[in-house]
């Protein structure tokens, strides 16, 4: 039986239940949330999501191209994504992948660097370029995980990028599930571009990310930032599902760090303060 989620923070927060693109009019969407069954209703002027298990209609909402669902009553807003107002991005979903781990885990990989040359050799990182620079990571005043001052050097970094480049990139963690990364553009070099990853935490150990794209536009097609993400992911996803344990240990003598982990030790950190515990082993007492 699927343990019941009891995280206020989680609870009383935003979570993308389902890509618009995904539903159908009148045509029920199943999906899950926090161990809860959840189907998304479209009509012609509304979408409603709704508990099977009750019939209870949740509070929902429609932004950036996805339905989000509050299982509670919300403590704050949606996350708001300055760069999804400049007319010259490309803001795309870069689809709705299952995966078979903890959502946190799924955010800790986003959130590593060291994997690069191994996993996405050729593309992200390539050997013998596979030390990882010390870099800065804080705790923000709007209470954030914020990682600076990261450079790692890529083949291809991104559709346009021509050649490879030392590339700089900042990582942030907004939610306990939701994490962004804003990345060195090849031809603009004074700007970034974004990806924003929502992951729909199903239940403890079964995820959904929501890889959000706010990519600028020259030089590149909305079609080649979807398809480059999500050959990216594809990469990613065997590792994570043959993560042991899939639920992420919150203790710090579960699983040693390095000094490039400095990241993945603060948002572990991060997450025993904010008492989350639902799709992770907590930290003994």
């Amino acid at each position: 039986m699927a343990t019941r989620c009891v995280d206020r923070e989680l609870l009383n927060d935003w979570h993308i239940v389902a890509d618009q693109e995904s539903l159908s009019q009148d045509t029920p969407f199943p999906t899950r949330l926090l161990g809860v069954d959840l189907e998304v209703r479209r009509h012609r002027d509304r979408t409603d999501v709704v508990r099977t298990d009750t019939g209870a209609a949740l509070g929902s909402a429609e932004r950036y191209g996805f339905i989000w669902a509050c299982l509670d009553k919300p403590w704050r807003d949606i996350i708001y994504i300055p760069e999804a107002d400049e007319a010259d991005r490309h803001l795309v979903s870069g689809g709705s992948i299952a995966v078979k781990v903890s959502g946190l885990r799924a955010v800790e990989n986003f959130l590593d660097m060291g994997h690069f040359p191994f996993v996405h050799t050729g593309w992200l990182g390539e050997e013998p370029h596979t030390e990882v620079a010390p870099y800065k990571v804080e705790i923000t005043a709007q209470d954030e995980v914020l990682a600076t001052e990261c450079k790692f050097y890529q083949p291809i970094a991104s559709p346009t990028a021509r050649e490879g480049f030392v590339v700089d990139y900042i990582y942030k963690v907004i939610r306990p599930y939701t994490v962004a990364l804003y990345k060195s553009n090849p031809i603009q070099k004074d700007r970034l571009d974004v990806i924003t990853l929502f992951v729909q935490p199903v239940d403890e150990e079964n995820c959904i990310a929501h890889p959000y794209l706010c990519y600028l536009k020259e030089g590149m097609a909305a079609a080649t930032v979807r398809s480059f993400m999500q050959l990216i992911f594809a990469q990613d996803k065997p590792i994570l599902e043959n993560q042991v344990p899939k639920r992420l240990p919150l203790d710090p003598r579960a699983e040693t760090p390095i000094r490039a982990d400095a990241v993945s030790v603060s948002y572990r950190r991060w997450l025993r303060d904010r008492a989350v515990t639902y799709g992770a082993i907590p930290a003994q007492a």
